[in-house]
């Protein structure tokens, strides 16, 4: 269904709402029709089994859609339609919404500085050469992925463990995409914030942007507001359905809260965020600087070029402007600005 402004958006639980927010001349666009062919040709193809999305512009949303189950699980007797209140799993647009922000913020501040070793503020990591615009180029070293919440919970020996993997990086490397970096940037602002990573976004990116549904952790009540992730994947060490906590081993094995992954929002709160990142001049977020640090060419290997935090150049996603910057994440988000 569509619905023009002003109507209701009335249907079955599960249905399509897709509603054009903007002027006339953009519900007429086929542009806009194609995408809503799209949006229900998925839909009726069982996967993904939800959707949701926005198309923001400065002053607000202009286009969204949602519709499908954020959870359809026979084994769980479970069933819940998504709606615009529906919280997903961000999994890696923490790294962008979360970790690269406070990074920026505290750079602003002068607390940290991109070449700041990152021994100044983990003094047991092994290499004294890598920096935090290693870690957020992913230029580190490091490997992709090390599983391990296979035998480490909690962060002490989940740490132990990344500085052992670390030891035989070498830094200014080609880039190579780790959630070990970001999980270094976690702990990073965690000693240079002096608070721990989860409250340290609440205060200073949720609070002031108004992201009230947006956090680490959602309580146990949220549940049913919650996408299910998987079923009996291979994030866990015992199968069962994924549903109301993160997905991510690595970040489950630390309580949930890490660099790289673990925050969940609705549709509404990243729209919310995005407008933040369209008007830097609003002085509510980052600095036009910081927006211009994070869009700029820091670093390239095969067709993946990096800012501070984001990818660049999206070519597979069509024609856009120079300084377009985007992300995804594993469950299934992404976001392009």
């Amino acid at each position: 269904m569509v619905t023009q402004p002003g109507e209701g958006t009335a249907g079955k639980a599960g249905d399509l709402v897709f509603d054009v927010l903007g002027n006339g001349a953009l519900a007429r666009s086929p542009a806009v029709g194609r995408l809503r062919t799209y949006c229900a040709s998925l839909l009726s193809g069982g996967f993904p089994p939800s959707i949701s999305l926005a198309v923001v512009e400065p002053e607000g949303v202009v286009l969204q859609a949602y519709g499908g189950w954020a959870c359809l699980a026979d084994e769980v007797d479970a069933k819940a339609a998504a709606t615009l209140e529906t919280r997903y799993d961000l999994a890696s647009l923490t790294k962008v919404v979360c970790t690269t922000t406070l990074v920026l913020m505290a750079r602003q501040r002068g607390a940290l500085a991109l070449h700041d070793p990152v021994v100044r503020w983990l003094p047991r990591f092994p290499q004294p050469r890598t920096t935090l615009e290693h870690l957020l180029t992913h230029t580190s070293g490091l490997v992709d992925h090390v599983p391990f919440y296979a035998t480490a919970v909690g962060r002490d020996p989940i740490e132990a463990a990344l500085y052992a993997a670390a030891s035989a990086s070498v830094p200014g490397s080609p880039v190579r995409y780790s959630d070990l970096n970001f999980m270094l940037l976690g702990w990073v602002l965690e000693a240079c914030l002096g608070r721990s990573l989860d409250e340290a976004f609440a205060l200073e990116v949720a609070e002031p942007l108004g992201l009230h549904r947006t956090r680490f952790c959602p309580p146990p009540a949220d549940r049913s507001l919650t996408a299910a992730t998987e079923l009996g994947g291979d994030q866990r060490l015992a199968p069962g359905l994924v549903w109301g906590e993160v997905h991510d081993g690595n970040a489950f094995a630390l309580g949930g809260v890490s660099g790289h992954a673990g925050l969940f929002a609705p549709l509404g709160d990243l729209a919310r965020f995005v407008q933040a990142l369209l008007a830097p001049e609003a002085g509510r977020l980052l600095s036009t600087e910081s927006i211009a640090l994070m869009s700029s060419r820091h670093a390239a290997s095969a067709g993946d070029v990096r800012g501070i935090g984001w990818r660049l150049e999206p070519e597979n996603w069509g024609p856009w402007p120079p300084g377009t910057i985007w992300h995804t994440g594993f469950t299934g988000t992404s976001l392009l600005v």
